[in-house]
């Protein structure tokens, strides 16, 4: 008997490390052509992307075009970000393993999932009800205990929270929104696309007089929209 449910265990195993074998291939080909290959070099963030299943995050019906290096669709008029902007933002951020980081704009709880891997914790912010809804139980399925969502408004951040240590805004605002600079640590990053028609993903990191900006690349993400306070 217990041979026979261990045979059937090594089955449903191998079965199991089958279908999971092509996504580890393309997750190996995804850091290696599209992260790698444009110049991201963080460690910890490259082997965080090499970890997080993509294929989870996406529409059900669309995990074959997961490792594509291009955003997707994902519904509410939402997209999961090109592979390679995930790892630019994860890595602009500078985080440390004991790093409080807060994100505006769960949407599919792909980046959510890469910052819980870098950081200790995580606060996400989703402002459309059905996103939050499917990313709190995704994560929560992930086993991602210390990423914790919350629906509301991204552009009042959570200062329940705050400080941070770093900040990633996935929708771009048409200015930085002062609240979220204000919630930045000493020293702290907030990582944010930023304008309308044509958009910059810039960095700005406090200081102690103040807060110092750099400009990264030209990006096209979603605009940001207020929402009712969480």
């Amino acid at each position: 008997m217990h041979i026979a449910m261990r045979l059937m265990s090594c089955v449903v195993l191998t079965a199991c490390a089958s279908a999971q074998e092509p996504f580890v291939a393309q997750r190996e080909a995804m850091v290696r052509d599209q992260i790698e290959a444009r110049g991201v070099k963080d460690p910890r963030v490259l082997a965080t992307m090499r970890r997080v299943p993509r294929e989870r995050f996406v529409r059900p019906g669309s995990e074959r075009w997961a490792y594509e290096d291009s955003p997707l669709a994902i519904g509410s008029g939402q997209t999961i970000s090109q592979p390679y902007i995930v790892a630019v933002m994860s890595e602009a951020a500078a985080i440390e393993p004991d790093d409080v980081v807060l994100e505006i704009g769960t949407g599919s709880a792909y980046q959510a999932a890469v910052l819980g891997e870098l950081a200790r914790e995580v606060y996400t912010i989703e402002v459309v009800p059905e996103l939050a809804a499917r990313a709190t139980a995704l994560l929560r399925d992930l086993g991602y205990r210390n990423v914790h969502t919350r629906l509301g408004d991204g552009y009042a951040g959570w200062p329940e929270h705050a400080p941070f240590d770093a900040i990633v805004v996935t929708a771009a605002p048409p200015v930085v929104p002062e609240a979220l600079k204000q919630q930045l640590k000493v020293g702290g990053r907030l990582v944010v696309p930023v304008g309308t028609t044509d958009q910059e993903l810039v960095v700005i990191e406090r200081t102690a007089n103040g807060f110092r900006e750099r400009r990264l690349m030209p990006v096209r993400f979603v605009p940001m929209v207020p929402g009712r306070p969480g």
